[in-house]
Formats: C-alpha cells, structure tokens, sequence
C-alpha cells in the first residue's frame, strides 16, 4: 500500500504544469510581488519552459499575471490519482 502511494505521489511530483492547471509557486517572483506558495492557475504556455499564470484571491479576482518557468511550479491535486 505504501509503495503505491510513493509511486504516486512521485509521478505526480514529475508532472509538468498545462492548460488550467492549479499550481503553486516553488519559489518567489519578487519582481511580480509574488511569492513562494502562493497559488495561480496556468492560463498560457509561451514555449517549452515558460507559462503565464494567472493568480487570484478567494472571491476569483486576479491580482497578478506573471510567465512562470515550468520548473518553478507545482502542480496541485484535489482528489487521489489512480495507482
């Protein structure tokens, strides 16, 4: 049961973020007043390595847009994957 668990939780650490994905910031964007944690959703992929991430506050309004590197986000999951 465990190894199941790692397993998943490993494939889901190796996900890349895509289209309206929620994903958490890794690290601070200082020059956007952003920081790490803080939660957005992927509106926009600019290439391979770079998305636009739209970030809003609990009623859904945006505060801040920002290109984001894939490797700095961390995409976030509401319900349980299949193993």
């Amino acid at each position: 049961m465990l190894g199941a668990l790692m397993k998943a939780a490993r494939r889901a650490q190796t996900k890349t973020p895509s289209l309206l994905d929620v994903v958490a910031l890794l690290k601070d964007l200082s020059a956007h007043r952003l920081f790490r944690g803080q939660v957005g959703t992927v509106v926009e992929r600019i290439d391979d390595e770079t998305l636009i991430v739209e970030f809003s506050d609990d009623q859904g309004r945006g505060y801040a847009i920002a290109p984001c590197a894939r490797t700095d986000l961390l995409v976030l999951r509401y319900i349980p994957e299949a193993a």
